[in-house]
């Protein structure tokens, strides 16, 4: 940041815990939040005051890389904490007198009205309201009636409120324009390049060695399309394993269900997981698969390509767009087609390896992390984007 260039007062929120990899919303968040205060801004994210999605206590911080964490009051109830942490986060926005207010995700979205009309800079100005939109959440299968239609009006809220709106895909980047008419801005997410580490702690806990296992990693959620996984790779010949590594979000009955679906020694439930064991487990699958039926932009697909997998997803256009030709494609929700090409990718150990020798440089050379703060920099500032 040069000399002259204003220092801005930016708060972000929509996420759980900004050092928590819960989902991507929170790696979105700290990416850019560290990248802003790198540049000489001050930001503060707002924290839900509740207990990580893995049951476990978080370790609370109040300052990380320069970012100030303040943990906001959050109601502990399934479907109540994004809303009261929003409302929360939105009074201390308000008093906050920030520059800009970046809320993640549609829910969140709500509050946008309120800080438009009664938040103000410290130097009397209208405090900017960006929203980046993560996917459409009201679609997702583990929200009941009023949850979804709070999304819903989150989401319009958005449309008619913020400054700003970002999207991390174009096919949700049309759905705005043909819904609503509203021009967003498409700034997909960054990648960063990994060290590859081999298989110490897996194989201990999970006897899982190099090339010797197919690994889904995300949420434990139905429109991740865990089922047609399960019961896809049960006619999968192999000695290979499947591990399913993430925790539940709202979603603990639908896990205790697929663990029932699977019933299989060959199937490995690991539980979220992240730091060491994660990066193991990136490093020595012999292919990542996700088969969801929704998503918004799958981080987990760009660090698995990142890795260097062989990566197999679902023809949606969220995940068609990220890998373009460098990984394998099967029918949505066709448990048939899973299994056919999961199959083919097991027999064909070639094929297997081309993509992986593709698909890193290909993954990281197209999504970069400060291409995306520089981007969200000059939407914060209200300069025109080339997108």
């Amino acid at each position: 940041m040069t000399g002259n260039e204003k220092k801005l007062s930016i708060v972000m929120f929509g996420h759980k815990h900004m050092l928590s990899r819960e989902g991507g919303v929170e790696i979105v968040v700290k990416e850019l939040a560290t990248r802003m205060s790198a540049r000489g801004h001050y930001v503060v994210c707002y924290d839900r005051k509740n207990k990580h999605v893995s049951g476990e206590k978080i370790q609370r911080v109040n300052e990380y890389k320069g970012v100030r964490i303040i943990n906001v009051w959050t109601l502990k109830l399934k479907g109540l904490a994004a809303v009261t942490s929003s409302w929360s986060s939105a009074i201390h926005a308000i008093r906050s007198h920030a520059d800009i207010v970046h809320i993640h995700a549609e829910g969140p979205a709500a509050v946008t009205g309120m800080i438009k009309l009664l938040g103000k800079s410290k130097d009397g100005n209208p405090m900017r309201v960006i929203v980046t939109i993560h996917g459409l959440d009201w679609a997702r299968s583990k929200w009941g009636g009023f949850a979804s239609k709070y999304i819903k009006y989150g989401e319009k809220q958005a449309v008619k409120n913020a400054d700003e709106i970002i999207v991390l895909s174009r096919s949700v980047q049309e759905y705005f324009q043909r819904e609503y008419g509203r021009n967003t801005h498409f700034i997909p997410n960054g990648v960063n390049a990994p060290a590859l580490v081999p298989a110490n702690e897996i194989k201990r806990l999970w006897g899982l060695e190099k090339d010797g296992y197919v690994l889904f990693l995300g949420r434990i959620v139905p429109e991740k399309g865990l089922r047609y996984l399960v019961e896809a790779w049960k006619d999968v010949k192999t000695d290979k394993k499947l591990v399913i590594a993430g925790g539940s979000s709202d979603t603990q009955s639908f896990s205790l269900e697929l663990q029932k679906m699977a019933d299989d020694d060959s199937i490995v439930f690991t539980g979220f997981q992240q730091g060491r064991i994660l990066e193991e487990l990136y490093s020595n699958s012999y292919i990542y698969c996700l088969p969801s039926d929704l998503e918004g932009m799958p981080l987990s697909l760009l660090e698995a390509m990142s890795y260097g997998n062989c990566c197999l997803v679902s023809d949606i256009p969220e995940c068609t767009e990220v890998i373009g030709d460098r990984a394998a494609v099967f029918k949505k929700s066709n448990v048939e087609d899973l299994r056919l090409v999961l199959q083919q990718l097991i027999d064909n150990p070639e094929r297997v390896m081309a993509y992986k020798n593709t698909a890193s440089d290909y993954i990281i050379s197209k999504y970069n992390w400060d291409e995306v703060a520089e981007k969200t920099l000059k939407l914060y500032k209200g300069q025109v984007l080339n997108d």
